[in-house]
């Protein structure tokens, strides 16, 4: 059972893996639950939609970025209570086509930089924090 203020069924989310160079793209969030932590792109699932178009869609409406193939990754299933939230997010793993991410959301995101996997920022959003403590590594990253 839900408690007030929380949403009565948990959500489905997107985290894209984008490896370039060996690194992964993260964004610092703001403005929305997970603020000030650094998170993949990604978003909520739409009715209808496949995991891979919807990182794609959420890839290019967040940093302007082509993704080209995209893989299927592991999930994770995070009930973050003090914000009232459960997702299951899917992840996938992607390249980026030419060109550098862009903030094409400002309020949701303040900027995006590469970093190694290995040596990622210490506050990472829920999902992501989950998905690196699992002992994934994505291919090609460092």
């Amino acid at each position: 059972m839900s408690a007030p203020g929380q949403v009565a069924t948990p959500q489905v989310g997107v985290g894209v893996v984008i490896v370039r160079d060996g690194r992964v793209l993260l964004g610092l969030r703001r403005g929305s639950h997970g603020a000030g932590a650094w998170a993949l792109p990604g978003g909520h699932l739409e009715w209808g939609e496949t995991v891979e178009s919807c990182a794609r869609r959420e890839v290019k409406e967040e940093t302007g970025l082509h993704l080209d193939v995209v893989s299927q990754g592991p999930y994770t299933n995070d009930v973050m209570a003090a914000e009232g939230k459960h997702y299951v997010t899917c992840f996938v793993e992607s390249t980026a086509l030419a060109g550098e991410a862009q903030v094409m959301e400002p309020t949701k995101c303040e900027r995006w930089a590469w970093f190694a996997w290995s040596a990622m920022p210490v506050k990472l959003f829920q999902p992501l924090k989950t998905l690196a403590q699992s002992g994934y590594v994505p291919k090609n990253a460092a």
